[in-house]
């Protein structure tokens, strides 16, 4: 007896030493290790000299050395942290691109995928030599790797270099940026302006006559970006307000981007509305790895602004925040608790002139016409040839004015598909349904849609007068018709 318990005390002793070190090797596993010096990702993946680039990883502390593609070797950088380092893309990097590789004394680590080299080639513009930009027009230059032009350099109303930053264009992308004449402070004359990119190229612009703004007053436009439809509720440190761009799309996001509104919102400020009494907003990665402004949001934080009715409104910007740098991949989330997303939105300043748009109504639903389900209910024929199937007898000096000029027509519904036909359903407008999306479409931002329509130079037109205008599909009701002059 007493040879079997020393046995049994020697094998549980065997347990507990096994314990021990499966222990410490799961201690290990879990991150007590050093996992040593690695490059992740990095951005943007194509550059140009001097353009601002982030790299992220592991083991960066004690990095003393970048190799760029075609052995270009770079040492002055900043270390943001073990895991971050900041950098401005070099001279000589090899045009056909390759790996970066990071050193230290004793290692070194090279990137997984290449760094590719841009240059930026414009072909076009909005606006051609001899026309007229005014005050608050909106300028669109055509090309590509448009995202390296940094600055557009005008005149200012004394003559005098006036640089914009491209932190303040209207939007940037890839092939086509767009960017503001100041209202009021512009030269009044003829002058070429320039475009200037981060590898110092000068591009010149067309030849055009600037002049101020007339007078009028600067007006905020809201622009919807996404609105909560009541499935996603009170957040409680969870990942259900999270954002993607459609270049990185995983599924786990509530809302894909589209990706020149992706690029806009890290671009520019835009607003997020919240609903709460006492909101801990939380802006970070979809990985939880970064935190915009470094901490959480409470109210009476500047950013953040009481509406007085149980929401607050949060003003973000992205620019020069360790945050944009992880963005494109790691996505963008609203966590936190206390509080639910309601409202994602740009609201930008549009110069507007002392003129008032006046809005004539046609015909306005009563109620008594639903949701069309391909039905014939809103059918409208003129006093020429009415035949009483309409819901609508059009007065003819109307009829005709929608025959030649621009009208437009509210929907309400949530996914609209839209078919503008005759009475006949003989001949589609545009010759196809029409869908939200659709340029012709405008979302208003509150369960309604706004169509444009003109009918000029479409076959419709010359069957309307003998077989009535429809309006038919799925999914909408029709509110109102009416001109704007």
């Amino acid at each position: 007896m007493k040879h079997i318990i020393n046995y049994l005390g020697a094998l549980l002793a065997v347990v507990l030493i096994s314990a021990t070190f499966t222990a410490c090797s799961d201690d290990d596993d879990n991150g007590s290790a050093n996992v040593g010096l690695a490059i992740k990702v990095f951005s943007p993946t194509k550059v140009v000299t001097n353009q601002p680039m982030t790299i992220n990883g592991s083991g960066f502390t004690d990095v003393t050395e970048i190799e760029f593609p075609g052995g270009t070797k770079v040492t002055n950088f900043e270390i943001v942290s073990d895991d971050m380092i900041r950098v401005n893309a070099p001279s000589g990097i090899a045009s056909e691109g390759g790996k970066i590789v990071v050193r230290t004394a004793n290692d070194e680590a090279e990137s997984r995928l290449p760094l590719t080299v841009g240059r930026t080639k414009v072909t076009g513009f909005s606006l051609q030599p001899g026309e007229t930009a005014k005050g608050g027009d909106l300028i669109t230059v055509f090309g590509s790797d448009l995202e390296f032009i940094n600055s557009v350099e005008l005149l200012d109303a004394e003559g005098a270099p006036l640089l914009i930053d491209h932190k303040d264009f209207y939007r940037k992308g890839t092939s086509n940026l767009i960017f503001r004449v100041p209202a009021k402070d512009i030269y009044e004359g003829t002058f070429v302006g320039m475009l200037h990119t981060y590898d110092a190229q000068n591009i010149p612009m067309p030849e055009l006559a600037y002049e101020p703004a007339s007078d009028g007053h600067l007006e905020i436009v809201k622009t919807t970006i996404w609105k909560n439809d009541g499935s996603l509720g009170e957040i409680s440190w969870s990942g259900d307000y999270r954002f993607a761009p459609e270049s990185n799309s995983t599924g786990e996001e509530c809302y894909t981007v589209p990706q020149d509104v992706w690029e806009k919102m890290k671009s520019e400020t835009f607003y997020v509305t919240v609903k709460g009494a006492n909101p801990q907003i939380r802006v970070t990665s979809g990985w939880w790895s970064t935190t915009w402004t470094g901490d959480d949001i409470f109210p009476g934080n500047e950013l953040l602004t009481d509406n007085g009715d149980g929401t607050f409104t949060l003003a973000v910007t992205l620019a020069g925040d360790p945050l944009l740098d992880v963005l494109d991949q790691q996505h963008l989330l609203f966590t936190g608790g206390g509080y639910s997303v309601e409202e994602i939105y740009f609201a930008e300043e549009v110069w507007v002139g002392n003129q008032e748009e006046v809005k004539t109504t046609v015909w306005q639903n009563d109620g008594s016409l639903g949701e069309i389900s391909w039905s014939g209910d809103y059918r409208f024929a003129p006093e020429s040839n009415s035949t009483g199937e309409e819901c609508y007898t059009v007065p003819q000096d109307v009829w005709e004015k929608l025959k030649t000029q621009t009208f437009y027509v509210v929907v309400k519904g949530a996914s609209p598909q839209i078919r503008v036909t005759s009475g006949w359903w003989s001949t589609t407008w545009t010759g196809d349904d029409i869908f939200p999306g659709n340029e012709l479409l405008a979302d208003n931002g509150d369960g309604t849609f706004t169509l444009t329509v003109n009918l000029g130079g479409d076959p419709l037109l010359d069957v309307l007068d003998a077989q009535h205008l429809l309006f038919t599909g799925g999914g909408y009701s029709v509110e109102e018709i009416y001109f704007l002059e």
